[in-house]
């Protein structure tokens, strides 16, 4: 018991250093980590990784809400479809072989990896102009896709949220991220309650997960200021495609 709680506490505590660092979910790190070091399936890796992050986000929105840094209407908006389609997501990650969820997260592994290296110029590129009612429309799509990829992959949904606010909305960068906090902290816990309802959350690794993903995130966010940026983005995004790489790679038993 105490060293599953020791060990879960390290992994939160990289995942959420990871996350300070380069800005990405701790999710894509946690839940590779819980799989290779504390032998649990991938189901109930992402059922409890899922779970874990709820809490994280409710202080990450804290902190952003604090700094003006969150549309609060636009939070809304985004759970509005969210919630329901990160329930679906995590039944239908449940559903999966074990080895398809693997190959599943593998290739979302590698989506992710790209992200982050071209998070820096996504402010960049060309941008739609919404308002009004086609703006409320594209926020219940964003939150249809961001709502089921959490609960399916039991991170966040940032990776998904957070550029497409950025390219399709024009929102800044720290203002997207407020956002999406704030939206999956109702979605994540939806999704998070289900998963827990078919048996995918490991309550007792939950507070080494929770204490370590906040400290982490605290150590990392104040490391980054001291590092260069691109370096880091580019080291970790193949880390991650290596890790991407291994989970595609997973065989299929039936052969």
């Amino acid at each position: 018991m105490k060293s599953r709680f020791i060990h879960s506490l390290w992994i939160g505590l990289v995942a959420g250093c990871f996350g300070g660092l380069v800005g990405l979910g701790g999710g894509v790190v946690m839940i590779p980590l819980m799989v290779a070091v504390l032998k649990i399936t991938q189901h109930r890796a992402h059922g409890t990784s899922l779970f874990a992050l709820v809490f994280t986000g409710i202080t990450g929105a804290i902190t952003y809400g604090m700094k003006g840094s969150v549309d609060f209407i636009a939070s809304l908006i985004l759970a509005v479809t969210a919630i329901f389609t990160a329930r679906i997501g995590a039944k239908f990650a449940h559903s999966l072989p074990e080895w398809k969820l693997k190959r599943a997260f593998g290739a979302f592994l590698i989506f992710a990896a790209l992200i982050l290296i071209a998070k820096p110029y996504l402010a960049e590129l060309y941008h739609f102009e919404f308002g009004g009612t086609a703006k409320i429309i594209t926020l219940l799509v964003i939150g249809i896709f961001a709502g089921f990829l959490a609960g399916m992959m039991g991170i966040g949904g940032g990776t998904v949220m957070v550029p497409a606010l950025v390219l399709i909305l024009n929102y800044g960068q720290h203002i997207a991220q407020g956002t999406s906090l704030l939206c999956m902290v109702p979605a994540g816990a939806v999704g998070a309650y289900t998963h827990l309802k078919l048996g995918n959350v490991i309550k007792e690794l939950l507070p080494g997960l929770i204490v370590g993903i906040i400290l982490g995130t605290y150590i990392g966010s104040n490391i980054a200021h001291a590092l260069a940026d691109a370096y880091l983005r580019v080291i970790f995004a193949f880390i991650i495609i290596w890790t991407g790489i291994r989970f595609l790679k997973t065989p299929n038993p039936a052969k």
